[in-house]
């Protein structure tokens, strides 16, 4: 029997290559901007993020999410990811509350 394809993609921090759902999706889309893409479908250019702290500091600090999406971030996107990449656990989920 032959097996399901499971998607893979590489995290732009750690350059780990992983199943698609187990990373977060980082989008630039032409009229909002960049923005963390919960469903995985929002239309624009992607990038993917492990669910690791490392990964997002890594790639918000040596600008290789910036290099992925080909655009520069705001400071208000920056933080907003910063922050979102801070609320992970060294386990990798994002803490709730």
């Amino acid at each position: 029997m032959r097996r399901k394809h499971v998607p893979q993609r590489t995290c732009v921090g750690c350059r780990k290559i992983r199943p698609k759902r187990e990373m977060v999706r980082i989008v630039r889309t032409p009229d909002q901007g960049v923005k963390i893409d919960e469903s995985g479908k929002a239309p624009g250019r992607g990038a993917y993020l492990c669910r690791e702290r490392k990964c997002w500091e890594k790639a918000l600090s040596e600008k290789r999410l910036e290099h992925a999406l080909k655009t520069g971030l705001s400071k208000e996107e920056w933080e907003a990811l910063l922050e979102f990449g801070q609320s992970l656990e060294l386990t990798g989920e994002a803490v709730k509350g």
